[in-house]
């Protein structure tokens, strides 16, 4: 748990029009490729999720989530659910101690990591919270990482259900802006966002690029 809480500030917001995930980049060297820093990751075509904490838990988790996807594709024609990919990743990080997918690598020790599961299925926007507890809970808006008590004060003061895609953008920009210690650039955040196109019957998942980041934290 005390890697989650000293872990990258982590934002997720639902709206009526698509689920948005905002994340803290810690940029720790001025050598260091921003790029590389991956914190927000898809899990299938219509679901992502983002992390605060170990980023190799988070990719353990992530691989584990797709191919729970990918076999329940497969077997019954559908796209996975979002809680459905909560409930599989809450499975693993029960099964510390066991062979994880009957591999011989064992996993000795709980997961440090929590992630913020984001995705549009026949219900919905939605977005779960997992923790390395096996717990996961639906919110509408959740915050996680050490800037979390401050960001979940701001959620619960300025969120209404009824915001538009790029107001929760800008919010989560907002609350990031609050409780980062840099100043807020296209290169120390990551937003993602899923959306059902309008007239369409399935959802995308997409990282924003950095000119669209750019152009969000300049209308803030």
């Amino acid at each position: 748990m005390e890697a989650i809480k000293l872990g990258s500030t982590t934002v997720g917001i639902t709206t009526p029009h698509g689920t948005i995930l905002a994340v803290e980049k810690r940029v720790q060297s001025t050598l260091l490729e921003t790029s590389s820093i991956e914190k927000i990751m898809e899990i299938d075509s219509h679901i992502g999720c983002a992390m605060s904490g170990l980023t190799a838990d988070a990719r353990t988790m992530v691989e584990h989530a797709r191919m729970t996807g990918q076999m329940h594709a497969f077997t019954y024609d559908e796209p996975i659910k979002v809680e459905s990919v909560a409930q599989a990743v809450c499975d693993l990080a029960l099964r510390f101690g066991e062979s994880v997918d009957d591999d011989e690598a064992m996993m000795s020790r709980p997961f440090g990591v929590a992630l913020l599961i984001a995705g549009v299925d026949e219900f919905g926007p939605s977005l779960f919270h997992t923790d390395p507890s096996g717990t996961f809970t639906r919110y509408d808006a959740k915050a996680i990482g050490s800037g979390s008590d401050a960001a979940q004060t701001s959620l619960q003061d300025a969120y209404n259900k009824n915001m538009t895609l790029d107001e929760a953008h800008r919010l989560a920009l907002k609350i990031l802006k609050e409780v980062m210690e840099e100043k807020v650039d296209e290169n120390n955040i990551q937003l993602a966002q899923v959306v059902r196109a309008e007239g369409s019957k399935e959802a995308k998942f997409e990282i924003l690029s950095g000119e669209a980041t750019k152009q969000l934290i300049a209308a803030m």
